[in-house]
């Protein structure tokens, strides 16, 4: 590791969002060519640049008052979380340890879509280069808290402390770590207490479910801005059940799961995944929060839609399921956390590269 002073940032150039040497990952909005939001979870920009430090320009469009969280990675190095304060354009300074001559930056939303939005409004530096170009696989992961990352972070923040997506950090999420095993590209669609037919703390009809907001872009139910699907993954892993085993919080009266309709929304959700994504494949996948009998009909269940598919649509890719072998999760709120989701990840990776011969 050679140190570096930093560069001269009176010989700094303002590169705004749209520069065409900026590439953008995941559900972002590039409406505005000044400010491009990072909306979803690990949603990012990644940017070439030489000298050795650059300035970072965000803001949080969250209520005033609610703070956000992005992720910082300089080179492949893990930089940390920081947090945005300020509705207006702040600069975040990064200073390069490396000697290379030009430096990788990649700039994360740590949150996810519930949590309001990040503005990213460019960056200044000594010069931008172009990217190498972006990997051929492409892997969409859709979800629930567990894929977007929350409750794995609670070094800085303890459990229970702060507000509840203090702990957030998609980065450290399983679907990062597996599609950076497969130097793949990736898209997280997730929604914290999400389900398939219904939520978390909620009854069947009560709230929007995953197949209600998957098309939008925001992952809410304003159809004004709608998902583009211009990401054409080959792979589309499919992690929703937990949220409708739910127990929720004992106090509001919960049915009883209705498997017939869990299956028929799962099956109609998997359709839409084959209207967006003619040629890709689809694993279902269980929970490491689901278990015991819940744990035996959340896997059959995934096993009837699999069958569906097998019978009534013979052309599509056969559908693999996966059942997460037992993990015990250490996060915030029976979340896994960090280690949690690399043993997820680790499980996933051989089942991923057997599937799709990668």
């Amino acid at each position: 590791m050679v140190a570096c002073k930093y560069s001269e940032t009176s010989s700094f150039q303002t590169f705004e969002a749209d520069h065409p040497d900026f590439r953008y990952s995941g559900r972002v909005d590039k409406e505005d060519a000044e400010e491009v939001i990072l909306i979803g979870a690990a949603s990012f920009v990644e940017i070439a640049f030489t000298g050795d430090s650059i300035q970072v320009l965000l803001k949080k469009l969250n209520p005033k008052g609610v703070h956000n969280y992005v992720v910082l990675e300089l080179d492949g190095e893990y930089l940390g979380r920081r947090r945005l304060d300020s509705d207006t354009i702040q600069s975040i300074s990064i200073v390069a340890s490396r000697s290379e001559e030009t430096h990788m930056l990649k700039v994360m939303k740590a949150t996810e879509a519930a949590n309001g939005n990040i503005a990213f409004g460019g960056v200044k530096a000594l010069e931008i280069k172009p990217l190498s170009p972006a990997p051929d696989r492409a892997i969409e992961f859709i979800g629930n808290s567990i894929t977007c990352g929350m409750g794995v972070d609670y070094e800085e923040i303890p459990c229970g402390s702060g507000e509840w997506y203090d702990q957030h950090n998609a980065y450290m999420a399983y679907g990062p770590q597996i599609a950076e095993a497969f130097n793949a590209r990736y898209i997280l669609s997730c929604v914290s207490g999400i389900g398939v037919y219904r939520n978390w703390n909620s009854n069947p009809g009560e709230d929007a479910v995953m197949p209600d907001v998957y098309e939008n872009l925001y992952l809410d139910t304003n159809d004004d801005k709608p998902m583009t699907f211009d990401f054409q993954p080959q792979l589309v892993s499919i992690a929703l059940g937990t949220n409708d085993f739910s127990a929720a919080d004992g106090e509001k009266e919960r049915q009883p799961f209705d498997s017939t309709q869990f299956i028929s929304r799962y099956i109609d959700f998997v359709k839409l995944i084959y209207e967006k994504y003619p040629d890709t494949q689809v694993v279902l996948i269980t929970s490491p929060m689901v278990s015991g009998e819940n744990g035996t009909t959340f896997l059959n269940s995934l096993k009837a839609v699999q069958d569906h598919f097998k019978f009534e649509s013979p052309d599509t890719k056969p559908i693999a399921v996966y059942n997460f072998e037992s993990i015990e999760p250490h996060g915030c709120g029976y979340h896994p956390d960090k280690n949690d989701q690399q043993q997820m990840a680790d499980q996933l990776i051989p089942f991923y590269k057997e599937v799709m011969g990668w």
